[in-house]
């Protein structure tokens, strides 16, 4: 499922996220899979660690000079001010994984002077792709089908519709008060989840989707697809970064009031 006409690193991202689809779709449900507990009480599979360890092999191999930082194995290579460094999530929804639920995905963002260069998002068990070039647009492939995707232009909380993964790290975070105050402000409230829900932002099916407490590698592909598709993307401070802590998408148009709602003013 490459990227067409694609640059070299976005080329080589698409690449990457082929072999991690390989992976991952052979180990999808099956009644051998290994999980084990982290010590952040989160599961993590063989299929996790195989693919970061997979995708670390070739981008040493195509990119020596790249650092890495991945959620299984942390930070790889020289990650000095201003280099590049790849971004990766080996499975991103790895509870849903395991569970045998087909809304999981793979990953993988390039970061050029500390900004997203390139973003992949791949979601193998739907037949569905994501990805995104700096200064290139965003675009989505599904069951072989290409198009170009943008952001939803509906101005109005009201005529909104908002997609989040539940109460229980809201609640964990103290925030619960002002997700819900949101949901009652929006027109329809979907429970979604992990990198799917910002891809529905990026494609225009939804105005509004966010985490109270994600990291680096969670966000970091999502947040270029969505800026690209003329979306915007920051944390909950209203700072466009990957690595606040917290993240919220949007079409553009309802994004201050989101911020303001779970600021509670």
């Amino acid at each position: 499922m490459r990227c067409p006409d694609a640059d070299e690193d976005l080329a080589l991202a698409c690449t990457l996220a082929d072999a991690a689809d390989s992976i991952t779709l052979a180990r999808f449900r099956a009644i051998d899979l290994a999980v084990e507990t982290k010590p952040d009480l989160t599961p993590v599979s063989e299929a996790d660690r195989a693919v970061e360890l997979e995708l670390r092999r070739r981008i040493a191999a195509a990119r020596p000079g790249d650092a890495v930082i991945g959620e299984e194995f942390g930070a790889g290579g020289e990650a000095a001010a201003g280099a590049r460094r790849w971004v990766i999530d080996p499975i991103d929804g790895t509870k849903s994984y395991v569970r045998g639920m087909p809304t999981w995905a793979t990953l993988i963002a390039l970061e050029d002077g500390g900004a997203p260069a390139v973003a992949v998002v791949s979601m193998p068990a739907l037949g569905r792709r994501w990805w995104a070039r700096r200064g290139g647009g965003a675009f989505a492939r599904e069951n072989g089908v290409e198009r170009r995707i943008r952001v939803s232009r509906i101005g109005a909380l009201q005529d909104a519709q908002l997609t989040w993964s539940g109460p229980e790290d809201w609640e964990a975070v103290g925030r619960l008060d002002a997700i819900l105050a949101l949901a009652r402000a929006c027109w329809r409230t979907r429970g979604v989840g992990d990198a799917w829900q910002y891809m529905l932002v990026a494609e225009g099916a939804a105005e509004i989707a966010l985490d109270p407490a994600v990291s680096l590698w969670d966000l970091a592909a999502p947040r270029l697809i969505v800026e690209e598709a003329g979306g915007r993307f920051t944390d909950f401070s209203g700072a466009a970064r990957s690595d606040g802590g917290s993240g919220v998408a949007s079409n553009g148009l309802v994004h201050e009031a989101v911020l303001a709602l779970l600021a509670g003013a």
